[in-house]
């Protein structure tokens, strides 16, 4: 059995959700249109390595997608093959599933999935998942993990914020989710662009129960 360990600090309730599975984590991973591409591309990365996790969805955006090709010049006219591209590997617990395809599994409550990361998270994306509009997979697999209460981590890369935003993140806060926007500490010397973005990711992914060994844990200096 997968089991938490305190020091981790993991929440509580991502432990009770985890500590009940015995044949791996099932997560989703969605990329909006927002700057931060990489963000999504090392969470996928990370995640394919891991070992505590069996399956992958991944889905993308159309903003999603053109910020892939702006950002990692990553582009393919098969979508399949999109998710190695972006790991450098065989990618195969990631399986891709179209934004548009609205009765994919995920879009059901009922269907095996344990947490969702969205990274980056569009200010868009954000206020759709806080209207419940969920007309298309990325928002409605966001609904069901509110409504079935499952970990939901939006990464949201947006500045300056309005209130339309702060609401937005208030109202899923309160209905939720973890609203953690993508803001890189610098506490640990970090040394490369590469540094930053897998710090923050580790810290995002101990929201969803899945602690990394290479996350820098502050220990306190005199």
């Amino acid at each position: 059995m997968f089991c938490v360990g305190a020091q981790h600090a993991v929440p509580a309730r991502v432990q009770f959700i985890l500590m009940a599975k015995t044949n791996g984590s099932v997560i989703t991973v969605g990329i909006t249109g927002a700057s931060g591409a990489i963000y999504g591309q090392t969470i996928l990365r990370i995640l394919e390595a891991d070992r505590r996790v069996r399956h992958i969805y991944f889905i993308a955006t159309d903003a999603g997608l053109r910020l892939l090709a702006t950002e990692l010049g990553i582009v393919t006219p098969d979508a399949k093959k999109l998710a190695s591209l972006l790991t450098g590997t065989s990618a195969r617990k990631i399986e891709y599933l179209p934004n548009k395809d609205v009765g994919a599994s995920i879009a059901s409550g009922s269907a095996v999935a344990d947490a969702m990361i969205v990274a980056p998270c569009s200010a868009g994306a954000l206020g759709a998942i806080a209207s419940g509009i969920a007309n298309d997979l990325l928002a409605r697999a966001a609904d069901v993990c509110l409504k079935e209460r499952r970990p939901l981590v939006l990464c949201l890369r947006e500045t300056p914020l309005n209130r339309i935003h702060l609401e937005n993140m208030l109202r899923l806060h309160d209905a939720g989710a973890t609203i953690m926007p993508a803001m890189p500490a610098f506490y640990y010397s970090p040394k490369s662009i590469g540094d930053v973005v897998e710090q923050y990711v580790c810290r995002v992914l101990v929201q969803i129960g899945l602690p990394q060994p290479k996350q820098y844990r502050w220990k306190g200096k005199p």
